[in-house]
């Protein structure tokens, strides 16, 4: 599915629901959904985000899924069956996160914790260090398990998976996301060779 520069502008602004469950055991919170992800309606549907890839690579899921087209209904209820969710700290959909403002960021802060309160994973995953710095008003925190709880999950920060990240590696990422799954219980399979 292709879209020409002009019908993706046509989204800013936009939203996507978000993508939990009942057995929702581990939010992962992205920033804010890319004009692609809104159009398609899936999560970090853009081919060059790492997001299903280091989920693979962390043995969280079986497969890399593609999302560049819209989530296929099995890939989907999988998700959902291993207990994954994914969200955004601001629903409204832009070209780059460096678009947002500092005041967007913290509203989506408030609106995300309120959100963690009805869900109720056991972790929560914020990914983009800087964004939750912003959003939290914690300008000194680290990448990692943070030393606060929103009811009852863990809360922990991770790289942002964006190709535009280029501080860190699939295996990088990988590594983060690992780690914060067996924080929230999840059977992971073995790494991939």
């Amino acid at each position: 599915m292709t879209f020409s520069r002009e019908e993706l502008l046509a989204f800013r602004g936009a939203t996507l629901p978000d993508l939990v469950g009942p057995g929702t055991r581990l939010l992962f919170a992205g920033i804010n959904p890319g004009l692609l992800t809104v159009a398609v309606q899936a999560h970090f549907a853009k081919r060059g985000n790492r997001f299903y890839p280091a989920l693979y690579r962390a043995g969280i899921t079986d497969r890399v899924i593609d999302a560049s087209a819209g989530f296929r209904p099995e890939d989907r209820a999988y998700l959902l069956e291993l207990g994954i969710g994914v969200t955004s700290i601001v629903p409204a959909a832009t070209a780059r996160a460096d678009e947002l403002t500092r005041d967007q960021l913290i509203a989506g802060g408030t609106a995300l914790r309120d959100r963690v309160m009805r869900i109720r994973p056991a972790v929560v995953a914020v990914l983009g260090i800087t964004a939750f710095r912003v959003a939290f008003g914690r300008p000194d925190a680290r990448v990692g398990r943070q030393d606060e709880a929103w009811g009852d999950a863990q809360v922990w920060v991770a790289p942002n998976p964006s190709g535009l990240n280029a501080h860190e590696s699939l295996a990088s990422l990988a590594e983060a996301y690992r780690a914060i799954a067996s924080a929230a219980g999840l059977e992971l399979h073995p790494e991939p060779a």
